[in-house]
């Protein structure tokens, strides 16, 4: 007992400090409306979009999870008939399962891209989009054979314990993928060909507290008309990306040095990192409510019992989306608040989120129970409020 509750206390402690953010706890952003910076026809064609995406989002989920329900039955009489060991059959019996759950949500894709296309947000050929997912099934299923090949291994050799060592190792793998990303980005992106972009950067990174993070370009004009940037790598492969689609003077550049200072108060609050570190208090417990749900079915080193332990993970990560949500949307809220601190341009922070609106038809302020379940930012009429607040001097 001892021992589970020092165990608890420094998941909690591990927690307070990944959950703190530099936002001030007392800020107090005003209750605005939508329609006092969104104009009626945005408001009318967001909405219309958003509505469509909702419901193709959520049939594609419980086609899922039906898919599962069903391959619980039927993958039993695969892996024995592989007759190539366990951890080989384990593996054949995972491709097999990703392949047939891709088939599934193919039509669910095909329709949000249609709808994208209807809305003037895709650019490119149909070949094109349809032979590009090859390449993103091939690397899941590398990646999903060798979680499986860890798995089995462990659980075949631990029975009761193999949730223990198994979730450093997926950290292990996690971070050397986080760490490799940029490099896979290598050959698709450039550095601004602006040179006040290059000049106002390095300012804002060294006002944020990110000097020496490269910033680059990536061009996606040619499949996407939405307008994006993130954050990638961890350490020395840190840096920040651009679509080309935010710099086409759909944005002027205030909006675009926003954008950057966001991007860079990510780096400069090591969100990257602090996104790592959740997902290890969060593995130990999933991973353990995982072994315990398949132990009375013979546990994961059966490769019959994928297909069921693949079952209860999306469970849980179901079950656990909102708070992974509202953790993201913390850490978002912090970098609009360091890119604010930077600029101390509010007007460029309300004309990027209203532009996030127009250009890319982000619903302003869509149904609560949307935004707890599958938002990972703050809407934008909550971004457009910290604004204001930050105008009106609540800092």
């Amino acid at each position: 007992m001892a021992t589970i509750a020092l165990v608890v206390l420094g998941w909690l402690a591990a927690a307070w400090y990944l959950w703190r953010t530099q936002v001030p706890g007392d800020l107090k952003l005003p209750n605005l409306s939508a329609r006092g910076f969104f104009d009626a026809n945005v408001l009318e064609e967001t909405a219309d979009y958003a509505r469509f995406v909702r419901i193709v989002t959520v049939l594609s989920l419980v086609a899922t999870l039906i898919t599962l329900v069903v391959l619980v039955y039927r993958m039993p009489r695969l892996a024995r008939a592989t007759g190539l060991g366990p951890i080989g059959s384990g593996m054949i019996v995972a491709m097999v399962m990703l392949v047939v759950v891709w088939a599934v949500d193919l039509p669910f894709s095909i329709a949000l891209r249609w709808w994208d296309m209807r809305h003037d947000l895709a650019e490119g050929g149909w070949l094109e989009w349809l032979i590009e997912p090859w390449a993103v099934l091939g690397g899941s299923i590398a990646f999903i054979m060798l979680q499986v090949a860890v798995v089995m291994g462990f659980a075949r050799r631990y029975p009761r314990f193999w949730w223990i060592p198994v979730p450093p190792v997926f950290l292990a793998i996690t971070v050397f993928f986080v760490f490799v990303s940029p490099y896979l980005l290598a050959f698709g992106v450039d550095r601004p060909k602006d040179p006040q972009l290059r000049r106002e950067s390095e300012v804002l990174a060294k006002e944020v507290g990110a000097e020496g993070t490269p910033v680059d370009v990536e061009k996606v004009s040619d499949i996407t008309t939405q307008p994006n940037a993130f954050a990638a790598g961890i350490g020395p492969t840190e840096r920040i990306v651009l679509f080309d689609t935010l710099l086409d003077g759909r944005f002027d550049d205030d909006e675009v040095e926003t954008v950057v200072a966001h991007e860079f108060g990510h780096i400069a609050r090591r969100h990257i990192s602090k996104g790592l570190g959740w997902s290890v208090l969060f593995a130990f417990p999933i991973a353990f409510l995982v072994a315990v749900a398949t132990r009375r079915r013979g546990g994961l080193g059966d490769p019959a019992v994928l297909a069921y332990g693949a079952l209860v993970l999306v469970v849980i990560n179901l079950a656990l989306l909102p708070l992974s949500n509202e953790i993201s949307r913390r850490y978002e809220a912090e970098a609009d608040w360091t890119a604010l601190r930077a600029t101390d341009d509010p007007e460029a922070a309300q004309g990027l989120f209203e532009g996030f609106a127009k250009e890319g038809l982000s619903q302003p302020d869509p149904p609560k129970w949307w935004h707890v379940y599958f938002g990972t930012h703050p809407t934008l009429l909550q971004r457009i409020e910290m604004a204001e607040a930050w105008k009106r001097g609540d800092r």
